[in-house]
């Protein structure tokens, strides 16, 4: 289409980092802020994030799971009683120094996380097996001064969930850990139609603090790794530091286990960077935040008729839609809702409507369909998004599957990294120096230590020694 709205975008395969930038601002999702490193979340990016978090606070309350607020600063000396979280946290931690002009007794940390707040929080409120467990969240903002920044997917400020758990056996911690694991796993599988790795992190990518970390891993289109979300066990590291402690059934005090687990509003840039082209953002139906444009071809009154019936009739299904009856001509109005990623879009004009037809455009393949106006154009419209959905799903599947390497040599894996990145499976011998030394190649890491996977080799792709674990590796945003 040569229309002006879609010659906005950079073609992905010339340049990806102009074309996810430029997506973002064709699509009305985000903006830059005079604040460095902070975005605005327009409009349109930010009712993507409200339909993450509706559908994944659901299933949080589901699972039992409340939400609370903590402050957003912390006091120094809180923040210092963990150690391992201080030394990962520092480089990227702000501190308020003065209150008004006056010198602060004490620094207070804007919140790069909150395991401090909580854990301190617990230890006033725990004292007993029967206040356990406490199975808390937030959705807030938290600051982190990272030097490059990019929309969504690593800014100063974003947005994002937490959740922190204290329980009374590890058992139970455990058990949580890998639950919420799974719960982000299918809603990247379910919701935003992005096939996900999930694993443990190696010791050197674990979250500081924690005794181990899993994580979901996604492949973009352009073959980087994006870590989407994470679920840390803590044993009894932060309630010792905390001096969390709690009366057990044998009526001995005791330190509890504790989890936290969270997902960020870089979701959004793993949708643009999975799904989307160089006509716009392409964005699955089950997270749309509209899921039909009716765009009817003027101003006839039959055809302005029928575009509201259909309106109607798709919102008492529950199909969130809206009618593009603005003074733009229709080749701008079908640009814009490709732009926009608008899965479905319904046309409607006075010949067509001769012919007793309209025109159905899934917003994915950009295939039209015209349809009989005395069928069940709603029944269809339904069928065409569960359609979109799964398909959506499937070629992103395919695509990384075709991304997807075994490797057995280290040249082999230099020339893949160098010049067909994705997700690279081989063998590692657990040493922290054979991972720094796949770190040398173009900053490749560890993504995860994938769950039941076979051996491909007995030797580590580094150092030749017996090897311990499977590992994928890639390069990371």
């Amino acid at each position: 289409m040569n229309n002006k709205q879609n010659n906005k975008i950079t073609s992905r395969d010339v340049d990806f980092a102009k074309w996810y930038t430029d997506v973002v601002t064709a699509a009305h999702l985000a903006a830059y802020s005079n604040t460095k490193g902070c975005t605005v979340f327009e409009p349109n990016g930010y009712a993507i994030w409200e339909n993450i978090q509706k559908e994944l606070d659901s299933k949080f309350k589901e699972t039992g799971h409340v939400n609370v607020y903590m402050p957003l600063l912390i006091p120094e000396n809180l923040l210092k009683k963990e150690g391992e979280l201080v030394e990962g946290f520092a480089p990227e931690v702000a501190w308020v120094t003065k209150g008004g002009s006056k010198e602060l007794d004490e620094r207070l940390c804007i919140r790069p996380t909150s395991e401090t707040l909580f854990s301190d929080y617990y230890r006033t409120v725990v004292s007993s097996y029967r206040d356990l467990p406490k199975l808390y969240n937030q959705w807030c903002n938290v600051l982190r001064w990272e030097k490059e920044t990019r929309p969504f997917l690593r800014s100063r400020e974003f947005l994002w969930q937490e959740g922190h758990t204290v329980h009374e056996t590890r058992e139970e911690a455990e058990a949580e850990t890998l639950n919420m694991l799974n719960i982000y796993n299918n809603f990247f599988h379910d919701y935003l139609a992005i096939p996900s790795i999930v694993g443990r992190k190696t010791e050197k990518e674990k979250f500081a603090g924690a005794e181990y970390t899993y994580t979901v891993e996604s492949l973009m289109y352009n073959g980087v790794a994006l870590q989407s979300a994470t679920s840390h066990y803590f044993g009894q590291k932060f309630s010792k530091a905390y001096d969390i402690k709690f009366t057990n059934r044998e009526n001995k005090l005791e330190y509890p286990y504790q989890t936290s687990w969270g997902a960020t509003t870089r979701m959004i840039g793993a949708l643009i960077m999975v799904h989307s082209d160089d006509y716009g953002l392409v964005l699955p139906p089950k997270i749309a935040p509209n899921k039909v444009v009716i765009i009817p071809i003027g101003n006839d009154l039959e055809v302005m008729s029928l575009a509201n019936d259909y309106l109607d009739k798709l919102k008492k299904e529950g199909i969130s839609a809206y009618i593009d009856n603005s003074d733009k001509t229709p080749g701008y109005k079908f640009a814009e809702a490709e732009v926009l990623g608008i899965p479905v879009r319904i046309e409607i004009g006075k010949r067509d409507l001769e012919n007793n037809m309209i025109t159905l455009v899934r917003r994915d393949t950009r295939e039209k369909r015209e349809v009989f106006t005395n069928t069940d154009i709603i029944h269809d419209v339904k069928l065409l998004l569960e359609d979109i959905q799964r398909d959506m799903y499937d070629r992103a599947l395919r695509r990384r599957e075709e991304m997807t390497y075994t490797c057995t040599d280290i040249e082999e894996f230099k020339d893949i990294i160098n010049n067909r990145p994705g997700f690279i499976k081989a063998m590692w011998c657990g040493d922290p120096e054979c991972e720094a030394k796949i770190k040398e190649i173009r900053g490749c890491k560890s993504r995860c230590i994938p769950f039941n996977e076979e051996k491909i080799d007995d030797k580590c792709i580094v150092c030749g020694k017996e090897a311990k674990e499977l590992v994928i590796w890639g390069i990371q945003y």
